[in-house]
């Protein structure tokens, strides 16, 4: 799948083991996603994103974070002068689900606006 097809998805609840992506179907979605990797738990993916300052790091973290209110589905956030980690995953399923990757594709959407 390629970034458009998938940042224009929406999330769903996702509960139970059934919904966990397995580690194709994770290697498939980050071909369309630069930079993500997946954590050596295996069950989130990351991405550090890097900014001039903490003006534009901050307006980052707030158009994320209204995406992830929209979406019902929040990230860990980890945040610095001039950057910001992102952290998806699906605790319901015990790992990473398809809203993982939605939301992972929408944050790359965001800044290619």
């Amino acid at each position: 799948m390629t970034l458009p097809p998938l940042a224009s998805q929406h999330c769903t609840p996702r509960k139970g083991a059934e919904h966990a992506l397995d580690r194709a179907a994770i290697d498939g979605h980050l071909a369309a996603l630069p930079g993500w990797k997946v954590t050596a738990d295996g069950k989130a993916i990351v991405k550090d994103f890097p900014f001039k300052d903490f003006h534009h790091t901050l307006g980052f973290i707030n158009a994320v974070g209204f995406m992830a209110n929209q979406e019902d589905h929040h990230p860990d956030l980890e945040a610095g002068y001039g950057h910001c980690q992102v952290l998806w995953s699906t605790h319901d399923v015990g790992g990473l689900s398809l809203n993982d990757m939605i939301c992972a594709a929408r944050v790359e959407a965001l800044l290619d606006r």
